[in-house]
């Protein structure tokens, strides 16, 4: 509970990485190892337009050893969309590596040059078993092939490629960081209006930004950096739904959660807010979103930038210096 794929959704065409291709002329062409494809490159006005069937010997895609940063999405028999790298705001990186079997969807990448879009049938028996090593999932039916839409926006040496990834990575953190800084000001306004309607008092922050309420004081010690504590919790989120509780959860056996203070084991608001706490003191912490799960939606139960209050018990400290 305490330590971002969903499938199966309702499909969009695959065509949305071809738009501007020319429909007139769609025709598939299969290559002799047994891959089904069309390629369409873009034309100087800006259109799209069928390759038609490549030659054998065709040397201008890209080569092993290179990399290919693509959007692509792939989808089932049934055009289920399993996988769509637009929701993830940034393209995939590939590199491309000896082709695992005939018909590959290394020989796919292969057949690409920067700019072109691609569709790529592939066998799914083949690719679960000699290129991903799993099983194939009971939502893909044995048999079928599997629809790749890709297009392929850069091919890359290995070394360009990492320094377009660490600056991909740089600009992903500082969008993520604007979005905390507005989202803290949102839970903020929220955690008040909750203190004010449930009348609570006493009330604390951390530095950081949780709010909480010492509603028994303990007599213990207070944890340190690195300290092993256990800790008693009931989570729910502001309307009271109840989600766990560290005492009546199976998995636990009921026993308190344990962990080492400010090792980053356990959500940002708990490392923060236990180290105000003496061993024995119980606790309301109400922690936002971004010191929780932050943007991360978990499902039902745990949308994306939820709020948190958490009534713990600090049960132990155990000193590790």
């Amino acid at each position: 509970m305490l330590s971002k794929t969903k499938f199966l959704l309702p499909v969009v065409a695959g065509a949305l990485l071809l738009q501007g291709c020319d429909k007139n002329n769609d025709q598939f062409y299969t290559t002799a190892d047994g891959l089904t494809y069309k390629i369409y490159e873009k034309e100087e006005g800006g259109a799209y337009e069928n390759k038609g069937e490549v030659a054998p010997g065709d040397s201008t895609g890209a080569k092993i050893g290179q990399v290919v940063t693509m959007q692509m999405s792939y989808q089932n028999a049934e055009d289920s969309v399993l996988f769509d790298s637009r929701t993830q705001e940034q393209p995939v990186m590939i590199p491309v590596m000896e082709p695992t079997f005939k018909g590959s969807l290394e020989q796919a990448l292969m057949m690409l040059s920067p700019g072109d879009s691609g569709v790529f049938k592939v066998s799914a028996d083949s690719l679960f078993a000699k290129t991903f090593s799993q099983p194939m999932p009971p939502f893909i039916k044995p048999g079928s092939q599997l629809t790749f839409f890709i297009k392929a926006e850069k091919v890359q040496s290995k070394e360009e490629a990492m320094v377009d990834q660490q600056k991909m990575f740089e600009e992903q953190m500082k969008k993520a960081e604007a979005q905390a800084a507005e989202q803290i000001k949102i839970d903020d306004k929220k955690i008040q209006e909750y203190i004010e309607a449930n009348n609570l008092e006493n009330v604390q922050k951390t530095e950081s930004g949780v709010y909480y309420v010492v509603n028994e004081p303990g007599t213990g010690p207070e944890p340190g950096e690195g300290d092993l504590v256990s800790v008693h919790y009931k989570l729910s989120f502001l309307d009271g739904k109840e989600l766990e509780n560290s005492r009546t959860n199976p998995m636990g056996n009921g026993e308190p959660f344990q962990f080492p203070l400010g090792q980053g084991r356990v959500i940002k608001g708990w490392d923060d807010a236990i180290k105000e706490l003496k061993e024995g003191s119980k606790a309301t912490l109400l922690v936002p979103s971004t010191l929780a799960y932050g943007a991360q939606d978990r499902g039902p139960d745990m949308p994306a930038n939820s709020v948190l209050r958490f009534d713990v018990e600090l049960v132990d400290v155990e000193a590790q210096q």
